[in-house]
Formats: structure tokens, sequence, C-alpha cells
């Protein structure tokens, strides 16, 4: 394994995180591909970012995570007329996020985000609105659902009705 890859994930398993001059914050909220991600800063603002190829096949990212990006070009760059403007430098994982909300570093536009931990499972506080659409999902207006017969009914259940059915004509 080469150098460059075993300081990618030796700087990942730290949990302190500090963050440099010219450094933010950011969230994904979509991969366009060719490296390419779209990021939205503490004011709400998206660009694009790129995701450098050294974290290709030792970190992976998703809608929804945070990353520390470089914003030091961010002006020079779009001044020139570039789409891209800034730069990951760090992807910040479940065991460090944690932390770094309860700290002043923390945007308070993300401080009602969910976030996934290392098995998967949501963590993180629920606003009262998705409470509410969560509670007005119910199947309202919808028709019952059908069986579908287009399937073969297992062996046992056709065995059980059948002896069913069966016993009933006994009586």
């Amino acid at each position: 394994m080469k150098g460059g890859r075993k300081n990618l994930k030796r700087a990942a398993e730290e949990e302190k995180f500090n963050l440099q001059d010219g450094q933010t914050i950011m969230q994904v909220l979509s991969l366009r591909g060719s490296n390419l991600i779209e990021v939205m800063d503490g004011q709400g603002e998206k660009s694009l970012a790129l995701f450098p190829a050294k974290f290709q096949k030792s970190m992976w990212i998703r809608r929804g995570s945070f990353v520390v990006v470089d914003i030091r070009g961010k002006e020079k760059a779009i001044e020139s007329g570039s789409k891209v403007a800034c730069l990951v430098s760090q992807v910040l994982f479940y065991e460090q996020v944690r932390p770094l909300q309860k700290s002043p570093e923390w945007p308070e536009i993300f401080k009602s985000t969910h976030l996934e931990d290392s098995n998967g499972s949501l963590c993180g506080q629920t606003s009262q609105q998705e409470e509410n659409e969560l509670e007005s999902s119910d199947e309202e207006g919808l028709p019952p659902i059908e069986v579908n017969t287009n399937r073969i009914k297992p062996a046992e259940l056709l065995s059980d009705a059948e002896s069913d059915s069966a016993s009933d004509k006994d009586s």
C-alpha cells in the first residue's frame, strides 16, 4: 500500500479534528460523477467540489455525508468561469461528526440533519414537520391491496386449505 493511502486512513481514524484556515464543513447534496460532487456550505450556498482521485477506493461518500472543503481559491475560480469552486480535503465520518456537532465550528444549518452511523442506522433528531409527514402518510385515499393472482401459492398453504375444506365437508 502506498504511503498516501496510509496517511488518508490514519487521518480518517482520528476522532479529534480541527479546521484550518481556508477550510469549511460542507454537506454533500449529490454526486455528479467524474469525481465531482455538489455541496452546500453553512450559508446554504451550493457549489461544485472536486473529490480528489487519492480518495478513490479508500473512502466513499454519499448524499448527506459531511466533508471538509478547501475554499481558498473559490473566488478566483468563480471569476475565471470555472464551475468547480473548491476541493475536498477530508471526509468526515460518524465518529468525527458527533463531537463537531457540539462545537461552535459546526454550522447552524446542519444542526437538524440526520446522521448514519457505521451500522447504517439513522441517528439524530426528528423535526416536528417530519413527524407530521410520517403520521399523515398513512394510506389515505388509496384502494385496498389486491391479491397477486400471478403467484403460485405455496404447497403448505394449499394442503392446509384443502384439509380445512375437507374437514368442513365431512361435518
